[in-house]
């Protein structure tokens, strides 16, 4: 494991690694953000305010998803403590992305739909912020064969996995996907014909299946039932984003409509009649 950049590469500094890779894919993210942006002609200034809302929500949310994980509340960190240096979810962290631009979005009246504009940003930061999970947290369960990250005994400590063991490389899973769904959101979805804001849409809820899937291996705190935390929260919102899907499909939301076409001009119409004449 390598908690700073330090331990990965010896004339680095020691910043904390998985802020690193946290602030790297926040930084493509905001690449992708203006290239879009710009691509599709958005020139209102209030489309800030909405940036603002996604990364303070994100912040926020990101802590509080995971503050009570125990139905003690004594055992439990303080508001101040989860806020300080509780543990983060990233599912959390998208729910409150969302809710953060919503909010902005009332607060300073802003009327359009913005998730085509957030959706390869976010997969690409989800993407590169893996890595960081993948070099300071606990890989996944074990695999039960030969193939795996197999961790030392301090590292093995350090993340409470077992040592000498096989371990499902999940986070490599993950920063597989979300290349996958960046590549596809990038080079082919934000140029076909669907309704706006709804590429967030399809590729949240093929994270969430993913997500539930990859729980089983991922070596997480089994909640209720054998599933996971994470697992019982999809499990919840899943039927509701599916649900609206469906919806969006069969009443033919889903697809884009078609653009209006140009009406001829005053000298067009001029030579149309002298060619009828």
């Amino acid at each position: 494991m390598f908690p700073t950049l330090q331990d990965l590469v010896r004339w680095l500094p020691p910043i904390d690694t998985h802020s690193f890779f946290v602030a790297l894919g926040m930084l493509a993210a905001g690449i992708v953000f203006l290239v879009e942006k710009r691509r599709r002609g958005v020139t209102d200034h209030r489309i800030w305010y909405l940036v603002l809302g996604s990364l303070a929500g994100a912040s926020i949310l990101a802590r509080l998803g995971t503050w009570a994980q125990h139905l003690d509340p004594t055992k439990n960190l303080s508001l101040m403590e989860q806020l300080s240096y509780g543990n983060a979810s990233m599912l959390s962290a998208l729910v409150g992305a969302w809710l953060g631009v919503h909010v902005a979005k009332r607060v300073v009246r802003y009327p359009y739909r913005t998730g085509d504009l957030f959706a390869p940003a976010v997969a690409l930061a989800m993407a590169i912020g893996r890595i960081g999970c993948l070099l300071t947290e606990k890989p996944g369960t074990p695999t039960g064969s030969g193939w795996g990250i197999v961790l030392d005994a301090d590292a093995a400590a350090y993340t409470g996995s077992a040592a000498g063991v096989p371990l499902h490389p999940s986070f490599v899973y993950e920063i597989a996907f979300h290349l996958v769904a960046f590549a596809l959101l990038w080079f082919w979805l934000r140029h076909r014909q669907i309704a706006p804001g709804e590429t967030l849409t399809l590729y949240i809820a093929a994270y969430g299946v993913f997500r539930f899937l990859v729980e089983f291996v991922r070596g997480n705190e089994i909640a209720w039932m054998g599933l996971t935390r994470p697992q019982l929260f999809l499990l919840a919102t899943l039927p509701l984003l599916f649900a609206r899907i469906v919806w969006m499909i069969r009443t033919d939301r889903f697809r884009a409509a078609a653009p209006a076409p140009a009406l001829p001009s005053q000298q067009e119409r001029t030579a149309s009649r002298e060619q009828h004449a």
